[in-house]
């Protein structure tokens, strides 16, 4: 995950820095996470969820969205972001109804729906796994800024390298906050609930 790492660092880096540049909505607000309201990246893009409807994120406006990149068989970064924010959820308590969490699978060749309906939900059942073809996915990943490749494993599989942050995107689907790996979950239900108020 060296290479994920680094793409991360420098997303951070240039989130700050758009931040810093950037008309803030409400100076009040104060994020544990990177705060990037006003950076030039996100936008809206469709693609079927794990049950086979097809969503955009426009489907959601009203609602505080999560959105991460990932893939089922991810073995350290992917769960354990779920997890953080599966007890994030459970944190910000009855507001959470008001939360929609989206995985978007990087993996689509071996991230059938069928899995992503097994392993998302697994972490809470309101969270929707998303999966597109190879160039949705390629589009919706450019909007946010996000790297991911195909890495040959150790036994002759594969695994993805792929951008370890979340997006956090306010009620009007503008990208607000993002939150690195290992954060931890009082960091994600922290700026949930600004974005809640």
């Amino acid at each position: 995950m060296r290479i994920a790492a680094r793409w991360t660092l420098a997303l951070a880096v240039v989130a700050v820095l758009a931040g810093m540049i950037a008309a803030y909505g409400n100076r009040t607000v104060k994020f544990k996470g990177t705060d990037i309201t006003g950076a030039a990246f996100g936008g809206d893009f469709s693609m079927p969820d794990h049950t086979g409807k097809m969503r955009s994120l426009g489907d959601f406006k009203g609602k505080v969205v999560v959105l991460f990149f990932g893939f089922t068989q991810c073995p350290d970064v992917c769960p354990t972001t779920l997890s953080e924010l599966a007890a994030a959820l459970h944190e910000v308590g009855a507001k959470a109804n008001d939360v929609q969490v989206l995985f978007v699978t990087v993996d689509p060749e071996r991230d059938t729906p069928e899995l992503l309906a097994q392993y998302v939900p697994a972490f809470n059942p309101g969270f929707l796994g998303l999966r597109g073809s190879q160039a949705e996915i390629e589009t919706a990943a450019r909007m946010f800024k996000v790297f991911y490749q195909k890495s040959p494993g150790s036994s002759g599989g594969y695994t993805m390298d792929h951008t370890a942050a979340s997006f956090l995107l306010d009620r009007q689907g503008k990208v607000r906050v993002l939150v690195s790996y290992g954060a931890g979950a009082s960091v994600f239900a922290h700026d949930l609930a600004q974005l809640l108020r």
